[in-house]
């Protein structure tokens, strides 16, 4: 039986993960998952219904009603407050592991999958034939945040856009649920200095080199 093609795209905020996954899973005919949309709902549902991002429970109660196959990346999800709720919620151990079963599934998919995030690696297919960390420093990913919600007319200072890119990395990395660190297999890559097209053929010799060790 042939071994399923997944492919883990992590990575901090604004480091071109989700735009190169996406590339991917069209360059390979594979459906592909923004996890961190998930979150993202979860975050934004809370607020919707009029709770607190401090209060646990009504995280973990809207993660166990999500609906994957609804959650598209519409404004509403991202914008600036939609990243800055999922960051908050992704803490909360309950979240997680009510979106857990749902992100193996996907990843779990006849032929394989392109899911993107901070915990594919590590947590949700630790043995995707594909491992890719994209990064690149915290002044070009505020930069390129910056650059997108301006671009949709949101109002953000530029040193506000760099503070809060800080203030996730850090909660990303430093929470005690499956936090954002690179899987020990997988390959780094700096978009800092890469043009978006450079970024992709970058990460698509990457899979390469993988599908060629996995006989894929």
């Amino acid at each position: 039986m042939t071994r399923a093609l997944i492919i883990a795209v992590d990575g901090p905020a604004a480091s071109g993960k989700g735009t190169i996954a996406a590339r991917l899973a069209n360059h390979y005919g594979l459906p592909h998952l923004d996890t961190g949309l998930l979150y993202r709902a979860v975050g934004v549902g809370v607020l919707e219904q009029g709770g607190s991002l401090d209060d646990q429970q009504a995280a973990e109660a809207v993660a166990r009603a999500l609906d994957a196959a609804s959650i598209t990346a519409d404004e509403r999800l991202t914008n600036g407050e939609a990243g800055e709720a999922a960051s908050r919620v992704a803490g909360y151990p309950g979240v997680r592991a009510a979106l857990l079963e749902l992100q193996q599934a996907f990843a779990s998919q006849p032929g394989g999958a392109v899911l993107d995030g901070r915990d594919i690696g590590t947590i949700i297919a630790p043995d995707a034939a594909a491992k890719l960390f994209i990064t690149a420093t915290p002044e070009v990913r505020a930069t390129r945040r910056w650059k997108q919600l301006t671009g949709r007319g949101e109002t953000i200072a530029y040193e506000d856009m760099l503070a809060d890119i800080i203030r996730r990395d850090e909660r990303d990395a430093g929470r005690g649920a499956a936090p954002m660190v690179q899987a020990d297999d997988a390959v780094l890559l700096d978009t800092t200095d890469l043009s978006i097209d450079a970024a992709f053929d970058a990460a698509r010799r990457i899979v390469e080199a993988a599908r060629a060790k996995n006989g894929l």
